[in-house]
């Protein structure tokens, strides 16, 4: 009954999973906060969703994504910037569909036709028209006029969203193309329209249109450097955490108590159930990492084929995937410059409760504890791995796990 093609299950697939965890906090931001606010003409910032790899950003705004497209809205796919991609000509084609979907080709008006063309060039050359000066405006300027005229297309629709996803915007090295980027959106989301209301007064309003972001934590410094405060002012910015045991615990509750629907070989529908202590076992071994939390239910799956996953088929399927779960945790680490990779080591090997600063800077060999407090900073506020106060502790739970047990190894 359980197979390949019938799991409920994708790690690492950036596909939005049939059994969703958490992210309960966001996905209501969107639903009650920045979509109804742009709907109503109301400002509202930008989103970037930040966080290390397995967390589930690009999942998220994909689910995102996903319930606005339902909903009628126009939605961009998923603009994944390769390395020393120009973002630009990415942007610049995904306009150009919005605003084919707007209807915007067919317009009459001279300032959408010249639009038009002059984001097709974009959608060619990209950031190069302004390192040529070729005459006309720069490239932003272009991505931000469009952007406007589709947004106002949306407006003339009532209840429709525009919404773009850039991924891996972290990817962005070249200054000039990260500064265009970023102008271009927040100029498009501050943008107001002047309209008319009953009885003739006029007043301005935002234009209904969303923008995420989503990426590794480095990009909040990235942009924030090039940027100033004119990223911070247009675009809010998440960190995300590990899910806590209470979200994955109510995902898999629908396995325990009515079984997961699957099609058997008879036209039918079958429903696999887990075991109470299997769903707690998968709990335990993903930490709170999305995409662990999908490999171990994937590995559970597929470790037999009746309609009961037990607890020793969970540990089993895990076994296979530990070599997987070991390379997920040390990418992380990886990713660390020496002196954060080094204080995180430190502070795994104290006792809980000797972790504070003092004890940590001691143990990495600095005379004060005010020479780790950058470390430990960037740490918390732009890796989100750990968690400062009197007594340090890890929220990457998985990282933690790692550093101080013999995780991911079952029992």
């Amino acid at each position: 009954m359980r197979n390949a093609l019938n799991s409920p299950f994708s790690p690492g697939s950036d596909a939005v999973p049939e059994v969703w965890a958490g992210r309960t906090e966001q996905l209501s931001d969107w639903r009650d906060v920045v979509r109804p606010r742009r709907i109503a003409g109301l400002p509202e910032r930008g989103r970037t969703i930040l966080g290390e790899a397995g967390l589930g950003k690009s999942t998220l705004v994909r689910r995102i994504a996903r319930d606005a497209a339902a909903a009628g809205d126009w939605v961009t796919p998923q603009l994944r910037i390769p390395s020393g991609a120009d973002p630009l000509k990415l942007v610049a084609a995904a306009i150009l569909e919005l605003a084919d979907k707007a209807g915007l080709a067919t317009a009459r008006e001279k300032r959408i036709k010249l639009a038009l063309s002059r984001v097709q060039a974009v959608a060619v050359s990209g950031i190069s028209l302004s390192i040529r000066q070729e005459a006309g405006p720069e490239p932003y300027t272009v991505l931000k006029d469009l952007l406007v005229e589709v947004g106002r297309a949306a407006l003339a629709r009532s209840d429709v969203m525009v919404l773009i996803h850039v991924d891996e915007v972290q990817n962005i090295t070249d200054e000039n193309a990260l500064s265009q980027l970023l102008i271009a959106l927040g100029d498009a989301l501050v943008h107001e329209e002047t309209i008319t209301v009953q009885g003739g007064v006029q007043v301005t309003r935002s234009l209904p249109i969303a923008v995420y972001l989503t990426g590794l934590p480095d990009f909040a410094d990235l942009a924030g450097s090039r940027t100033g405060a004119t990223f911070a002012r247009r675009f809010q910015t998440t960190t995300l955490a590990a899910l806590s045991d209470a979200d994955l615990s109510l995902a898999l509750q629908p396995f325990i108590i009515e079984g997961w629907p699957v099609p058997d070989e008879l036209g039918g529908i079958s429903r696999i159930h887990i075991e109470p202590d299997a769903a707690a076992a998968i709990v335990d071994l993903c930490c709170g990492e999305p995409f662990l939390f999908q490999l171990a239910g994937e590995r559970a799956w597929y470790a037999g084929t009746d309609d009961i996953i037990t607890r020793t088929q969970v540990l089993t399927g895990w076994r296979a995937a530990r070599s997987e779960a070991i390379t997920h945790v040390e990418r992380i680490l990886d990713r660390l410059p020496g002196r954060e990779r080094e204080f995180l080591q430190a502070m795994a090997e104290l006792p809980i409760q000797e972790r504070t600063l003092t004890r940590i800077a001691q143990a990495v060999g600095l005379g004060k504890a005010t020479d780790a407090g950058p470390t430990s900073q960037r740490l918390d506020t732009v890796r989100g791995l750990i968690d400062r106060g009197k007594q340090y502790t890890f929220r990457h739970r998985a990282v933690e796990a790692f550093l101080t047990s013999d995780w991911p190894n079952a029992h």
